[in-house]
């Protein structure tokens, strides 16, 4: 089955490789790292992911 990676419109080019993909999956969302398509990945829940966004949208997740 293949998995259909996202990525945020907000990324810049197609080529950029600066940021996440998301892949929604049955009961939940997947995480990898654009630079890194082959390593590892992270599964979480959708109410997880959902948590996620939130924070990021909140900024509690920005670097000083």
């Amino acid at each position: 089955m293949k998995t259909d990676w996202r990525k945020s419109s907000r990324s810049g080019a197609i080529n950029d490789e600066a940021c996440v993909e998301v892949a929604g999956l049955i009961g939940g969302v997947a995480i990898r790292d654009s630079k890194d398509p082959g390593g590892g990945r992270l599964r979480v829940s959708g109410d997880q992911f959902g948590c996620l966004l939130d924070r990021i949208k909140a900024g509690a997740l920005d670097r000083p």
